[in-house]
């Protein structure tokens, strides 16, 4: 049953084929079982067996749970079950999901059999404690929880790729919907005017079922949309001859791996052999698009993360010699180098005298990015299709030997721009690399028209056929949950 993908178990809890509590039960069995991926950093076991006596009770008579986050909120109030809490990079800065408090994330790519015969290891090796891969991120813990089909479907946030990164180290699906067609309120600000809470499921079908639940105007959350929004159900195309596929020309750059690139390419052929209109574009400003992000996230982090001072929110030191050293302990104790160096690049670039030399003019220039996606899409074209990482994924003993700054502005270069021009965008897995692990591709479409955009991802999907992950080896009595797919929060009734 776990195999299975959200709408199939769906109908199946319909259908009285597995109650709640059972579904519910195996999932926690399962997390229990995959613990060393260090995928979740809370594990509310109580509470989603408490919820999933609700539920069965809902299928009876109707209820709806009260809360108040919202995308949380309108999670329950289909049912859902919240199975716990995922981790990730500290405060979501960063793209390997390496630097959170609770240690990294392991992708359980690491531990499949597809990648296991390549190297030709054995499920338990001698290098076990240091030769798995990073799972991507920030949101590295909801990729790998979904991944390892531990839950239906997964929630992250989504500011430069947050979301769709790890997606394509972990082989899953990972959307992220245009700035405002979701709410904000209760996700933990970055980047308010890029911040976006991502999806994360195993098939592009139930990214749009779960973007259909969570999608509309909330009064608690000023920028999202006003009008009502339609729900998400994903036509079969069967036709693409009408579309036009923009390839940008701007995102061949040197890092990109050559294995990356041959299936870019490969796809692009895909699409042109069923009929479709391939065309290289061009998007100018990209070059300037890294430097544009690091000054308006750092200088947006600055500002939001003075709320966390030591007298009102989060951690709070001992020191009570003053005031002024109070606060100066508890930030330098409650962050990480990470978020330090953040925090002070920002408050450098908003500065008084640095303030029209640096936060302006990446304000402008962030325009001119915006623009150069709205010229592409005026041009005709429907669907730009790109990257969604330069390489699969990666040790994690080779990813930390750069520093989180250098990383993060090498993970996100096909990503992070589509949050400066608040389109959606979504990674959708393609094939396994020669070393057994999945390589992604990212589709960018026109602001709000996601459901477009998922209609072509789900047809793309269809095409390549991405394989499902084995763990077998490593899950042994368990190895039966393997049927078929899965994902993160489970949607119920």
């Amino acid at each position: 049953m776990l195999g299975r993908t959200l709408r199939e178990v769906s109908a199946a809890l319909k259908q009285g084929q597995i109650t709640p509590t059972e579904l519910c039960q195996k999932c926690l069995s399962l997390i229990k079982k995959t613990k060393f991926l260090n995928a979740y950093i809370t594990v509310s076991e109580d509470v989603a067996l408490k919820q999933a006596e609700e539920s069965e009770e809902r299928y009876k008579k109707g209820y709806v749970p009260p809360y108040n986050a919202t995308v949380v909120q309108k999670l329950l109030d289909q049912g859902a079950l919240l199975m716990g809490k995922t981790n990730l990079d500290e405060f979501a800065m960063g793209s390997g999901s390496t630097d959170g408090v609770f240690g990294p994330v392991k992708n359980p790519w690491s531990y499949s059999k597809q990648y296991r015969e390549k190297r030709k290891q054995k499920p338990h090796g001698e290098n076990e404690e240091t030769n798995w891969l990073i799972a991507g991120g920030s949101s590295g813990g909801s990729a790998a929880a979904v991944s390892a089909f531990t839950c239906f479907a997964a929630l992250g946030s989504d500011t430069g790729g947050s979301t769709r990164n790890p997606a394509a180290h972990c082989g899953v699906v990972g959307l992220k919907p245009s700035y405002g067609l979701v709410s904000r309120h209760g996700l933990i600000p970055l980047v308010n005017s890029m911040d976006v809470p991502g999806i994360l499921t195993r098939c592009v079908d139930d990214a749009a079922t779960v973007l259909g639940v969570l999608a509309g105007h909330d009064c608690k959350d000023s920028t999202t949309v006003q009008d009502p929004v339609q729900s998400f159900i994903l036509p079969s195309l069967t036709d693409v001859s009408k579309l036009c596929i923009g390839i940008p020309k701007e995102y061949l750059v040197p890092e990109l791996s050559s294995e990356v690139q041959s299936l870019w390419s490969k796809a692009a052929k895909l699409f042109e052999s069923e009929g479709a209109k391939v065309i290289e574009v061009s998007l100018p400003h990209t070059s300037y698009s890294i430097v544009c992000y690091l000054v308006l996230c750092t200088s947006e982090v600055a500002s939001n993360m003075a709320r966390f001072d030591g007298l009102e929110y989060g951690h709070r030191c001992d020191i009570k010699v003053s005031t002024e050293a109070m606060y100066a302990a508890t930030r330098r104790e409650g962050f990480n180098d990470v978020v330090r160096g953040r925090i002070l690049s920002g408050n450098f670039f908003i500065l008084k005298e640095n303030y029209e030399n640096y936060f302006i003019k990446a304000q402008k220039v962030r325009r001119l990015i915006a623009n150069d996606f709205v010229n592409v899409f005026n041009s005709g074209v429907d669907v730009l299709l790109t990257p969604t990482t330069l390489s699969e994924a990666v040790p994690y003993m080779e990813f930390i030997k750069e520093d989180n700054r250098t990383r993060s502005a090498q993970g996100d270069i096909f990503t992070q721009a589509v949050n400066m021009a608040g389109l959606p965008a979504v990674s959708v897995p393609m094939a396994l690399s020669s070393q057994g692990l999945p390589v992604g591709l990212q589709f960018i479409g026109r602001a709000f028209c996601d459901q477009q955009l998922l209609t072509v991802a789900k047809w793309f999907e269809k095409q390549v056929q991405f394989p499902v992950i084995q763990l077998q080896e490593i899950m042994g009595d368990c190895s039966s949950v393997f049927e078929n797919d899965l994902a993160s929060v489970s949607l119920k009734q």
